[in-house]
């Protein structure tokens, strides 16, 4: 009896020891796929392999854009305007210097406290039984990516292919972009994974396993080559592809969205539009213009407009018990219900009027804007009840719309890899009541709510693909 205790003691002390260098040394593990792998393992393959220069400048590109700047490298003429532009730089060198020390060091905590050290050392524990969970249960294989700003990038891959399920999910890969705090060892994919889809989980640099540290930038370059790695060596056709982000991770998730049309669908959960309205809420009022130039500058998570750039389904979900994502009030629990200021509102009305601004003219606008007030299922069915939205009338007039553009084929720049290209312009000629209820359609299709605070694990049938037309 004495030795089979010993034996299991020593097992039990073995598998620790394993877990612990699991976490210890994954710094010295070789690299299994780099960002430039794409050019000898590409093949024949359909996708068009994101350059190096293109991964940074889509972030760059935005935030000019974001700024106001002109464009780079446009020459300045005669003294007068170079000199003028040489005291403009002058005056703003303070603004830059205070801005970068607050963006490098309380804003950087502030905007991804997961990367700090205290945190990553308090979670220990759990992240090894996170992984540990990972590993045995859903046979999961750990791998290191380099991107091309050289950061080593933490992956768990979860493989449902063998066994896709009677629906097939495991054949589709949900690429999951976590929190501001979430590890993939503890984060988001429990949903998708549990509802049966393969999973490919990751951490932003300097969180976990993967290293440097979570500005914009690092972030997109670290999901650049999580999605070459998805394509080019776990070899999954674009089309099956779902990017899951969730909370902050909205901005990895809708830049490769944004980066890599082909995708087949993005989901968003408990996200934004814009990181200022959010910032300005933690921040003391006195700070306003250097809070704004720091995020602007350094911390640019511009999910909207990078949304608009994506042309595949999309499906927002929205926890209506979320105080952290919303502008109502300050620092305080919200009452039950109270939805209005949740963030997620102005992205479904960003994306809504780009794709279908006919529709979303003048009374369409101010009909979802109404409808987007409802917060529970209860008043959101008795909303959309009230005007007597006719679903198989909405579907009808899409499709011979689209019917009818693909009939005409005037031009082919129109098409992408989702069909025909938005914005749409169906809509145009409609009575304000037939507007309404196609609007009040359309936004039902796009947004889904879940009766849920924003740290609350999502539910696995709540997990859900977009609707496709």
């Amino acid at each position: 009896m004495c030795i089979v205790c010993f034996v299991k003691a020593l097992v039990h002390v073995f598998k620790i020891y394993l877990t612990a260098n699991y976490t210890y040394n994954f710094r010295s593990w070789p690299v299994d796929f780099r960002w430039d792998d794409v050019s000898t393992h590409a093949g024949g393959s359909s996708h068009r392999a994101l350059t190096c220069t293109a991964a940074a400048a889509g972030v760059w590109l935005l935030q000019d854009a974001a700024l106001g700047g002109g464009a780079p490298g446009r020459p300045l003429h005669g003294s007068r305007s170079q000199l003028q532009c040489l005291l403009q730089q002058i005056r703003e060198l303070p603004g830059q210097l205070a801005s970068y020390a607050l963006a490098h060091s309380l804003g950087r905590w502030l905007v991804y406290p997961g990367s700090m050290f205290l945190m990553t050392r308090a979670l220990l524990p759990l992240l090894q039984q996170g992984q540990e969970r990972l590993v045995e249960r859903y046979h999961g294989r750990r791998a290191k990516l380099v991107a091309r700003d050289g950061n080593e990038i933490d992956t768990m891959f979860m493989d449902r292919r063998q066994h896709p399920g009677s629906q097939g999910r495991g054949l589709r890969l949900v690429i999951c972009c976590e929190g501001n705090a979430g590890f993939y060892e503890m984060g988001c994919l429990s949903a998708p994974l549990e509802a049966g889809y393969s999973v490919l989980g990751w951490n932003h640099p300097g969180f976990g396993g993967s290293t440097g540290e979570p500005f914009p930038q690092h972030d997109a370059n670290a999901m650049d080559v999580v999605i070459k790695y998805a394509l080019h060596r776990l070899r999954f056709p674009p089309a099956h592809v779902v990017i899951y982000g969730w909370s902050i991770g909205g901005f990895t998730a809708t830049w490769a969205a944004m980066s890599y049309p082909e995708l087949g669908a993005l989901v968003l959960d408990a996200t934004f539009d814009d990181l200022v309205p959010l910032a300005l809420k933690v921040m003391p009022q006195s700070w306003k213009g250097l809070v704004v130039r720091t995020v602007r500058e350094h911390f640019n998570l511009n999910v909207a407009e990078q949304l608009c750039s994506y042309p595949g389904p999309v499906l927002l979900l929205r926890r209506t018990l979320d105080d952290v994502v919303s502008t109502s009030g300050h620092l305080r629990p919200l009452p039950f219900g109270d939805v209005e200021g949740n963030r997620g509102n102005e992205l479904l009305l960003r994306l809504l009027q780009h794709r279908y601004p006919a529709v979303m003219a003048r009374e369409g606008h101010a009909i979802v804007t109404r409808w987007l007030r409802a917060g529970s299922l209860a008043q959101e069915a008795a909303f959309y009840a009230r005007y007597h939205v006719n679903d198989d009338w909405c579907l009808a007039l899409l499709r011979s719309y689209r019917a009818h553009c693909e009939d005409k084929q005037e031009d082919e720049e129109v098409w992408g890899p989702h069909g025909l290209a938005f914005p749409w312009r169906v809509g145009q000629g409609l009575s304000s009541r037939r507007r309404r209820q196609l609007a009040l359609f359309l936004a039902r299709k796009h947004l889904k709510n879940v009766e849920a605070t924003h740290c609350s694990p999502l539910e696995p049938e709540d997990f859900q693909l977009p609707w496709r037309l």
